[in-house]
């Protein structure tokens, strides 16, 4: 049985696994659960799954939703909150695997926590090997903790190489859809509005990383992510758009093979990868995961437009310079899209920001996690002294 602490429940991703859950109810269980600030939410997954710990983002929400538990006559769970909460949810003595789902480097230490414990982690927060992948990769080498990704094209990237050995990888490839901005004039890219940027054509995700998606930053993260876990420089790391999203990504080995992941465009298949891993289950549940092979009828793939999208451009200089630079760029890119999903920024606003922000980025390393959170709050505030 994997006991489950569940980082982001109330996310999609935080969902999905709970809907694995509902399906293999004598593998999976959440035992503690952390939440964002949607107390409804929230509340509804504590009279489901009757976790131990639930932590949750406020204070105030703390006592909103201890109020609601109690009311509703449900006993045994203790409510905590803020950073602390979510790594006393991730260290909790009872769980087994930890679902880290919380977007950005919220997560962050609370992921660090779990490595350090020596629980098991299925990452489907980039962020944290973004900003920390040195600091955490060390961790878990030293505990001999799985890493085990989620995000769809890193755990590809995971299932590939089960086909091979490391020395065997001449290079490996990262899919992207495009975003819904593959096919537009470049003329019209300064009068792209949240609307229009929150419309991905393959994947329904949380709003930051459906615009990270359209800029194609989203895929520049995956790049250094992709560097992190499983120890390429850069330039072994290539990005092709596929419209189609019907291969997730491709591992070339030394002898000319390539090996690709295929499958239905569902977050529950990578996550039940994790969850499962080293083996495999049948998949069951009210929506099957199978794979229709008519889809394969067609495969496009084409090198990325790095005009259109600067932003991968951007990643790629990030991830060979500095983790210092790999922060920055993330860290901006948080500051740009929030500016731009509230009016506040054009869309081009965004790249331009992240670039001024890595031109005044020192190259270094932090040491430990505090310098990285340090390093990340030195991002935010220059970033906030380019907008408008």
């Amino acid at each position: 049985m994997k006991k489950i602490a569940l980082l982001g429940s109330t996310g999609s991703i935080g969902q999905s696994t709970l809907s694995l859950c509902e399906s293999y109810p004598d593998r999976f269980h959440p035992v503690t659960l952390a939440a964002g600030s949607n107390l409804d939410v929230a509340f509804a997954q504590c009279v489901r799954w009757r976790p131990q710990l639930i932590s949750i983002a406020t204070e105030e929400l703390a006592t909103k939703l201890t109020t609601k538990l109690r009311e509703a006559g449900i006993t045994g769970i203790e409510v905590v909150h803020g950073t602390a909460g979510t790594v006393r949810v991730a260290t909790h003595p009872d769980a087994n695997f930890v679902v880290s789902a919380i977007v950005g480097v919220a997560g962050l230490e609370a992921t660090y926590a779990a490595v350090l414990s020596g629980k098991t982690v299925g990452l489907a927060n980039k962020e944290c090997l973004v900003a920390a992948g040195d600091l955490i990769l060390a961790a878990a080498r030293e505990r001999n903790v799985d890493l085990l990704p989620i995000d769809s094209e890193h755990n590809a990237i995971h299932q590939c190489l089960r086909g091979g050995q490391p020395n065997e990888v001449k290079q490996i490839w990262l899919t992207a859809s495009g975003g819904p901005f593959r096919n537009t004039p470049l003329a019209d890219f300064d009068h792209i509005t949240p609307a229009q940027a929150l419309k991905h054509p393959t994947w329904v995700m949380g709003q930051r990383i459906t615009v990270d998606s359209a800029t194609l930053l989203n895929k520049g993260l995956e790049l250094i992510e992709a560097c992190r876990l499983f120890n390429l420089p850069p330039e072994r790391v290539r990005v092709t758009v596929h419209p189609q999203s019907t291969i997730h990504s491709l591992v070339e080995f030394i002898d000319g093979s390539i090996l690709a992941q295929i499958s239905v465009t569902d977050m529950r298949l990578p996550i039940l990868y994790a969850l499962s891993y080293p083996d495999r289950i049948a998949v069951e549940g009210k929506t099957p995961l199978t794979f229709d092979l008519a889809a394969l009828s067609q495969l496009d793939f084409q090198p990325p437009d790095f005009e259109r999208f600067p932003c991968l451009r951007l990643a790629y200089q990030a991830a060979g310079a500095s983790q210092n630079h790999c922060i920055a760029l993330n860290a901006s890119d948080e500051i740009a899209v929030d500016a731009f999903l509230n009016g506040k920024l054009p869309f081009l606003g965004i790249p331009r920001t992240i670039e001024k922000v890595l031109e005044n980025t020192p190259t270094g390393s932090p040491a430990s996690i505090q310098e990285v959170l340090s390093a990340d709050l030195r991002a935010r505030d220059l970033a906030r002294t380019y907008l408008p």
